[in-house]
């Protein structure tokens, strides 16, 4: 005969099944109205023992914007691997953000919309991990224009990246609200819209604002 002991499931998955439970109710309600009961009956436990794990509401809500944000960082970073050409990199970085998005709505609406509307310290997690995107961004960026031996200068590569990084924001939001959408499709639109004008900069080729009449 099996033990009660021996049906229990380890630790890190119990807080698993919580937090997907906490996300997918945050998403659904926003932070102020979830429940911790609902949390609770979701994740097929009791309430005392979600406080037990992961704290009070607050800090659950934490956990869960540090869990969705690592799982997207990490889904970005595995598809850009070995020796890729700068393009190739950026087309895979947002096939992988863009699928991800898809993939795991709730989790988006909470870093995206719940998260920032909260104010500190929750906005704070998001922003560092949205400056640790727009690093790896310019990055890239830095790296093709120094390939092509064109030298722009910081500023103008860190408000590139930022302006990436915001488009595909922008874009994710859209997916999450159109689940027919195909990812791949739509980051094949912004990397037309990005690449070729980014592209052409490496030529050096610049857009001059008409003179004044």
């Amino acid at each position: 005969m099996t033990s009660t002991k021996s049906r229990r499931l380890p630790r890190a998955v119990r807080e698993q099944q919580m937090l997907d439970a906490a996300v997918a109710v945050f998403a659904e309600h926003g932070y102020h109205a979830a429940s911790m009961d609902e949390i609770a009956e979701r994740a097929g436990i009791s309430k005392p023992m979600v406080y037990a794990y992961l704290g009070t509401k607050e800090e659950l809500f934490a956990a869960c914007i540090r869990r969705e944000s690592e799982l997207l960082m990490t889904a970005v970073a595995e598809r850009i691997v070995g020796e890729m050409s700068a393009d190739e990199r950026l087309w895979q970085g947002l096939r992988a953000f863009l699928t991800f998005v898809a993939k795991h709505r709730d989790g988006w609406i909470v870093l995206y919309r719940q998260a920032r509307s909260q104010g500190i310290p929750f906005a704070e997690q998001v922003a560092s991990s949205r400056a640790r995107m727009v690093q790896a961004v310019a990055a890239l960026l830095g790296g093709a224009a120094q390939a092509e031996r064109i030298e722009p200068s910081r500023g103008d590569v860190a408000a590139m990246a930022t302006a990436l990084v915001g488009a595909g924001e922008a874009l994710a939001d859209w997916i999450a609200d159109h689940p027919d959408a195909d990812p791949e499709a739509a980051a094949a639109r912004l990397m037309n819209l990005v690449w070729l004008g980014f592209g052409t900069l490496l030529t050096g080729a610049q857009w001059t604002p008409p003179p004044h009449a």
